[in-house]
């Protein structure tokens, strides 16, 4: 479920953050912050550029506190 949408800039550019309660789909993503697996039920935000290019593959999964922490520890794996 979507808890809010917001606009935050890293990494020189501009990036759309929508905080996510979680859901009952069984899905798993990987944290490009931890590189570890975040379940779709387990609260999270979906990060995409703002920019409106590419699509749906350009979204990514993190854990909230590792998106708080991308300045101190950059994302790693598939998306840096």
């Amino acid at each position: 479920m979507d808890t809010g949408t917001r606009t935050e800039i890293y990494g020189g550019g501009s990036w759309t953050v929508r905080s996510l309660r979680g859901n009952s789909e069984a899905r798993t993503y990987v944290c490009p912050g931890c590189q570890q697996q975040l379940a779709s039920g387990q609260p999270h935000v979906v990060v995409w550029p703002t920019d409106g290019l590419g699509g749906l593959s350009d979204r990514r999964h993190w854990h909230t506190p590792c998106w708080q922490a991308r300045d101190r520890r950059p994302p790693r794996g598939s998306w840096k």
